[in-house]
């Protein structure tokens, strides 16, 4: 009887021990994630700190911190209150390296080694990062471990690849190319994307081909391979930047879909040409025409930004006439639609942390790598993707039911 109490104390007591143990692990866990955090804020300040307004004001500042929320661990939640950042120039915005928006949910190894690879991260450090991330129990994981996981993803991908894509009905397309960094070659591929809405609003990573830049022949023999899988119709909308070989290509596969060009990207572009003096202005119309009720209205503001900025400022108006009619294809869409398909920022925001590495000093091992890891990126973004809004109404579109200004046509 003594010895079994002993047993059940020093049972109580081990968990106890272990408990306070969790509690100091998840202590130390919080102050180097907040100080790295911190730290990688305070370099992204300093890198910009010459971004001045018209007032000598910096435009890159730190702006407090977000709401206190729990980051999944190996010794449990972790409390943290990531720093904030206030970029105030056009088109920037601050996004955590070390805690990118998608990978807050209890990180994986699934998920942080395609995010680590096109980070830059070489094989042989991965333990070292992963355990740095995920704790002690990544350390077991060893370059030759990690080759061989990458070596799966390869075939997982090229098997993904050749699906039967027989009875699919996508809606929308957003298509973008992503460059990346290659190690073993000189050149940078880019990794042609392209993401469907389905007929019951699910978002779907539909494509990811390696291409030769953003060219024509490229997306035509994405758009093609598709066609031959079973994808016979194309959607009824497809959303893109204006500089994609992509239309031309579209035009010829699936040529009764319309188009709609990026508002991010027209407005970056079109503000690139204009003085930063009289980019507020600007930037104030070019909302009001994609932010506007009726195609009226937006054609409204497109003929006063016209009006305005044509005699001094025509590269500018320039880059905004040549595409008028695709600018404001979305008003012929239901209006509970329009938040998703004025932009291609369902690629965007997926690849935000990896696309367009200028800056990068090493950059991935491969193309072949490369893609792989570019796919598994993407269909882990995937898996915390929700269905666009109005989605009820996809039904409609593909019977055949006409919009104008965001309303069935009927009830206009």
């Amino acid at each position: 009887m003594g010895d079994g109490n002993v047993s059940t104390f020093e049972m109580r007591a081990a968990e106890d021990s272990r408990s306070a143990l969790d509690e100091a692990f998840r202590h130390g866990a919080r102050k180097m994630l907040m100080a790295v955090l911190d730290e990688e804020v305070a370099q992204y300040i300093e890198d910009h700190k010459g971004a001045l307004d018209e007032d000598g004001h910096r435009l890159v500042v730190r702006n407090g911190r977000m709401p206190r929320r729990a980051i999944q661990s190996p010794v449990g939640p972790v409390e943290i209150e990531q720093p904030r950042i206030l970029d105030r120039r056009e088109g920037q915005r601050f996004t955590s390296r070390i805690l990118p928006p998608y990978l807050r949910r209890s990180p994986s190894v699934e998920a942080l080694i395609p995010w680590l690879y096109l980070k830059g991260v070489s094989t042989n450090d991965f333990p070292e990062a992963l355990k740095a991330i995920l704790g002690e129990g990544a350390a077991g994981l060893s370059p030759s471990t990690i080759c061989r996981l990458k070596s799966i993803w390869e075939e997982e991908y090229k098997e993904w690849n050749a699906r039967d894509l027989s009875g699919k009905r996508f809606v929308y397309f957003w298509a973008d190319g992503i460059y990346f960094n290659v190690r073993l070659g000189d050149d940078r591929p880019c990794v042609l994307v392209i993401v469907g809405t389905l007929e019951d609003g699910r978002k779907e990573i539909l494509a990811v081909y390696d291409g030769e830049r953003e060219s024509k022949l490229s997306w035509l023999e994405v758009l093609r391979d598709l066609k031959r899988r079973g994808l016979e119709e194309g959607p009824k909308l497809a959303v893109g930047d204006g500089a994609l070989g992509f239309w031309s290509a579209l035009a010829e596969v699936y040529p009764e879909t319309r188009r709609q060009r990026c508002w991010v990207h027209k407005t970056a572009n079109v503000l690139d040409k204009m003085p930063k003096k009289v980019q507020p202005g600007a930037k104030e119309l070019l909302h009001e025409m994609y932010r506007a009720e009726t195609r009226a209205q937006a054609l409204q503001a497109f003929d006063a930004f016209v009006g305005r900025y044509r005699a001094k400022y025509p590269k500018a108006v320039e880059c905004l006439v040549k595409d008028k009619e695709d600018l404001f294809a979305f008003y012929d869409f239901p209006a509970e639609h329009w938040q998703h398909i004025r932009s291609t920022n369902a690629i965007e925001s997926t690849f935000a942390t990896v696309r367009h590495r200028h800056r990068q000093t090493k950059g991935c091992g491969s193309r072949a790598a490369t893609l792989s890891m570019a796919f598994k990126l993407a269909r882990e973004a995937e898996k915390n993707w929700r269905r666009i809004d109005g989605y009820p109404l996809i039904v409609k579109l593909l019977a055949g039911v006409r919009f104008e200004d965001g309303l069935e046509a009927e009830a206009a």
